[in-house]
């Protein structure tokens, strides 16, 4: 499992004082192919650097971690979830805190991701990026509300669900709405 699935958080934990460099921290994401005990191979580190150089921080893979802008250290967590090398990658806000720059260069991180036939789960919060970054979506209200193709579920009738509680005695005109799409995923599919 521990091969098979990517984590990156909203905000990456590390022990911020421990003198460790981004390239160690981009190593990291070789540990569940190397073992715990092992040291990781020249290999390893190659596919590091790699893939920091994918996420544009090649030049700054000897800079201690605790060095770097909060984008720059989210684009070395994303780095570090790339060099697992997962079929699926979960991320917590993956562009909360980070320049426009950044926030283009993860979006097209995600669509190679995607064509190389591995699955991106996001959560997202930004309703107009949503359409461009993501080719499906899942709206969620305590429960899931719709899922599927963004153009079958980015409806005004599933925003209203989504965002006005259907249950809210405040909102009697969206307590009738039922989600209205077609192609739409049963609840709990994978989103992909």
């Amino acid at each position: 499992m521990r091969t098979k699935v990517a984590y990156i958080p909203q905000r990456g934990t590390v022990d911020w004082d421990f003198p460790t460099d981004a390239l160690d921290v981009v190593t990291m994401g070789r540990y569940g192919r190397i073992g715990w005990l092992r040291r990781p191979a020249r290999r390893d580190r190659e596919i590091a650097l790699e893939c920091l150089h994918k996420v544009g921080l090649a030049d700054l893979a000897k800079r201690q971690i605790s060095q770097l802008s909060g984008g720059q250290q989210q684009r070395v967590f994303l780095a570090r979830a790339l060099a697992q090398d997962a079929d699926l990658y979960l991320m917590d806000e993956p562009f909360v805190g980070v320049d426009a720059v950044t926030e283009r260069t993860i979006v097209s991180l995600l669509h190679e991701v995607r064509n190389q036939g591995k699955t991106v789960v996001a959560v997202h919060h930004d309703l107009q990026s949503v359409p461009e970054y993501f080719d499906n979506v899942g709206l969620l209200n305590v429960r899931l509300v719709a899922s599927g193709r963004v153009s079958d579920v980015f409806t005004e009738a599933n925003l209203r669900l989504t965002y006005f509680n259907a249950g809210n005695p405040l909102n009697k005109e969206s307590a009738d709405l039922e989600p209205r799409s077609s192609g739409v995923t049963p609840a709990g599919a994978l989103l992909r």
